[in-house]
């Protein structure tokens, strides 16, 4: 029986009865791309109890709630720690399946939401508005497109310590839809940061932002359809109003907000933005393939992490201009093996 000395997650595996234990203060965060570049969640703080309806360059997609209400962009917490534990494994080389069995202390250590016996209430209707909300969609993952209709999560269960009703332990079964982005790897690290965002549309955006920038200096889009990005309900005039307040205080991790003419709003490296929008030093983007041969030096290593370290690196040497990036990188992997 598997034992967790220092918290992390059960991946439950297809086969031999073993179990992953991923340590939740190494997790690399990772969001499936498919809610990251579609509105799935509600960014009301209310129940909303809205049917939501989106298309856009040929995905359709329909969000039916529950009595509960629609799952939250905080509620996505959940969905986005299952996903790392279950990177982790498969990146250890590891089998897993679409049920996880976590800590629920560690769960919302994770996510930054305390531990507090209200903390725990909160986690139990995050799973109901998750198992209850109902999707539609024609969104590819994994390469497949298919229509379908599923909940976000298939089914969950808590099971809670006999003296004082506190919840100790969770299982959370992944909708197949989900499970086959994960194992398919279309997903992103997420910047550790985004747990402490705490206003529902700056996730967002950040998720866009990361979605649309992460493989680019820049990235500008109209405010008109950023909001239809977003799943924002509120009127352009007013998600116009807090756009601009997001651009006054810069929240989100990595990135920096500008307005720019034609009601349009440009997104950037903020590492690599300098006084009148002049870059001096473009952050170097690396090929696929050029991950896919640091993958195969360091079989079961995140290659993205990896990715990131060396970024850091780059960084904090002066963000000297590179002329073959892709070189570079391999050779710091390299030297990493010894």
């Amino acid at each position: 029986m598997a034992v967790v000395t220092r918290g992390g997650a059960e991946v439950a595996p297809d086969g031999d009865g073993a179990f992953f234990l991923c340590d939740i203060f190494d997790t690399i965060p990772k969001n499936d791309l498919a809610s990251m570049e579609h509105p799935l969640f509600s960014l009301a703080t209310r129940p909303d109890r809205r049917i939501l309806s989106y298309e856009h360059n040929g995905a359709e997609i329909t969000v039916v709630p529950s009595v509960k209400g629609l799952a939250t962009i905080h509620d996505k917490d959940i969905l986005i720690f299952c996903v790392s534990q279950l990177m982790a494994a498969i990146n250890a080389g590891r089998q897993v399946s679409r049920t996880l069995h976590l800590k629920a202390h560690d769960l919302l250590m994770a996510t930054n939401r305390g531990t507090s016996g209200d903390a725990y209430r909160r986690l139990r209707e995050a799973f109901e508005r998750l198992a209850g909300t109902r999707i539609t969609t024609n969104i590819i993952t994994g390469g497949q497109e298919v229509t379908t209709g599923f909940g976000l999560i298939e089914s969950w269960e808590i099971a809670r310590k006999a003296r004082g009703g506190r919840m100790i332990n969770v299982s959370v079964t992944l909708s197949e839809w989900l499970y086959r982005a994960v194992l398919s790897k279309s997903v992103l690290t997420l910047s550790r940061e985004y747990f402490r965002l705490r206003k529902p549309l700056e996730r967002r955006i950040y998720e866009l932002t990361r979605k649309h920038c992460g493989r680019q200096p820049s990235w500008t889009v109209s405010v008109e359809t950023l909001l239809k990005k977003s799943g924002s309900a509120s009127p352009r005039r007013v998600f116009r109003k807090m756009i601009r307040e997001m651009i006054e205080t810069q929240p989100l991790p990595d990135y920096a907000m500008e307005e720019l003419p034609g009601d349009r709003i440009c997104f950037s490296q903020k590492n690599a933005v300098v006084e009148a929008g002049t870059v001096l030093a473009a952050r170097p983007h690396l090929k696929p393939e050029t991950l896919e041969t640091a993958r195969s030096m360091m079989p079961g290593a995140d290659v993205y992490a990896l990715e990131a370290d060396w970024l850091a690196m780059w960084q904090s040497s002066g963000s000297p201009r590179l002329r073959q990036a892709d070189a570079a990188f391999l050779g710091w992997v390299k030297k990493r093996l010894g």
